[in-house]
Parts: structure tokens; C-alpha cells; sequence
């Protein structure tokens, strides 16, 4: 039985996580759970505040007073949360589970240099699909070359804080790295106005953001005389919390090392 703490755990990923492993029978037991300091969850059963039946758990605001017997953190919160929760992980050398998104560059850094202390599975999605996805992208790029042009979409719903999503941005590298070209330099976030034409070696990334669409990603491969297109469509985020689920069953007891979807599937 893996023993998990969920951060966020009353918000749209923590609470179907909760769900997800209370659901999950013998291979998890929830032994944590926190919320941001002024969350009306604060104090709840975490099974109550995810509006299961009482998981005996206390939602509490601090981590490290949920920490006792863990095996792993799951953590879907924001990029600043993230990085404070892997540093305390670190220090008490648990493994970690984020699918927050949003990062800078130096936070991602922060997050690697955990992961020399304790395995950390990091990946802006954790839906099965999208990883499959990230591999078909790259061979899709490879194959077709510099003779199609790559551009990138993504719908999310309106509450939605960070463009473009994370998963775009992982589209975006992965295609760079197939090409060979510099996602600093080469990847195309907005055009607008008489701008010229299109670079050669861009790779276009646009942001639609509205209602309650829960995530789509799309790449287009434009070239002479056809177009290919890759569609990812989430109906349901319950696929995030499996997908969690699957990867922090994966993590524990790993190696130090920061890991990503494709390692929990075997699609290195």
C-alpha cells in the first residue's frame, strides 16, 4: 500500500485525487492533505472536503505536519507552492508527484535540484493520451521535417491563470528538439500586425481560453499540399488523477532523479 499526501487537496485535481485514491482499495491510503492558509477546507476531513464520506484525514496548512508516514506528495497546486513543497520533500526525503504548471525557468531548476535528493515525477499533464501524444509529435516532426510548418493550439477553460499551458509549451520543445531548433529563440508565442512572413524555422503557440473547456491541444503540420493535424481532447479530468495515481505508484521507491510521464510509461 503506498501511503500519499495530496496539497490542494479540496481544489479541482486535489479533490478527484482524494476521490481517486479512495477509490484505488488497497494500493493507496491517503495519510495527508493541505490547503493554502484561508481555504474554507482548512480543518475538514479531506474525504468530506472532496465531497466523499470522512477519510479521517485533517486538511491542515502546512505540509511538513502531514508528512508523518508518507510516501509520496501529490501535488497539483501553483508554481511557488510546488517549489517549496519539493524542497521540504527533499529534506525529508519523500518522493513527489507535481503536475502543477506555470514555472520559470530558475523554478524548474529549483525542482531538479530536488530531484538529486529524491525521485520527483514531473510532467505538465498527466493524462496517458498526451504523453502518447508527445511521442507521436516527435516522430511526426522528424519524418516530416523542415518542409511542414509546426503550429500549436490550446483551448482551457477561463479560470485557467498561466498561457501558454504547459503542455503547449512541452509540444513546443518537443517539436524543437525533432527539428533541431532552439525553443528560446524559435518558438512564436503572438503575431499580430504587418509582422512579414512567416519564419522558417518557427514554431507557432496560440492560447484560446473560455468557458469550461477542461484542455485541448492541438499541433498542425502545414505543408505543400496537405496538412497533418494532432488532436489531444480531455472530456473529464478525472484522466489527470489516474494518470497521478499511476505515476506516484511508479515513483516510490525510484532512484533520485527527475522523471517525467514518458519514464512512468516506458515511452523513453
Amino acid at each position: 500500500m503506498i501511503r500519499a499526501v495530496v496539497t490542494g487537496a479540496s481544489g479541482r485535481m486535489g479533490s478527484l485525487i482524494v476521490r481517486a485514491i479512495a477509490e484505488a482499495g488497497d494500493d493507496f491510503e491517503l495519510v495527508g492533505a493541505t490547503e493554502r492558509i484561508g481555504s474554507t477546507a482548512t480543518g475538514l476531513d479531506a474525504g468530506l472536503a472532496a465531497g466523499l464520506r470522512p477519510l479521517q484525514v485533517t486538511v491542515v496548512t502546512e505540509l511538513a505536519k502531514a508528512l508523518d508516514n508518507a510516501d509520496v506528495v501529490i501535488d497539483f497546486t501553483t508554481a511557488t507552492a510546488s517549489v517549496e513543497h519539493a524542497r521540504l520533500c527533499a529534506k525529508r526525503k519523500i518522493a513527489l508527484v507535481v503536475g502543477s504548471t506555470g514555472f520559470s525557468a530558475s523554478a524548474r531548476a529549483d525542482i531538479a535540484g530536488c530531484g538529486q535528493k529524491i525521485p520527483v515525477m514531473m510532467a505538465p499533464n498527466m493524462s496517458v493520451g498526451v504523453s502518447l501524444l508527445f511521442r507521436l509529435v516527435g516522430e511526426a516532426a522528424r519524418v516530416l521535417g523542415d518542409n511542414y510548418d509546426a503550429e500549436i493550439s490550446e483551448l482551457h477553460h477561463r479560470h485557467k491563470k498561466d498561457a501558454p499551458s504547459g503542455t503547449a509549451l512541452r509540444l513546443a520543445e518537443v517539436v524543437a528538439d525533432a527539428l533541431g531548433r532552439d525553443p528560446a529563440r524559435d518558438v512564436v508565442y503572438a503575431r499580430q500586425g504587418d509582422i512579414g512572413e512567416r519564419g522558417a524555422r518557427d514554431i507557432g503557440v496560440q492560447s484560446l481560453r473560455g468557458g469550461d473547456a477542461i484542455g485541448e491541444h492541438t499541433v498542425y503540420f502545414l505543408g505543400p499540399g496537405e496538412q497533418v493535424e494532432l488532436t489531444h481532447r480531455a472530456t473529464s479530468r478525472e484522466t489527470f488523477a489516474r494518470g497521478a495515481l499511476r505515476a506516484a505508484k511508479w515513483i516510490v521507491g525510484r532512484k533520485p532523479g527527475l522523471y517525467d510521464m514518458q519514464d512512468v510509461l516506458g515511452l523513453r
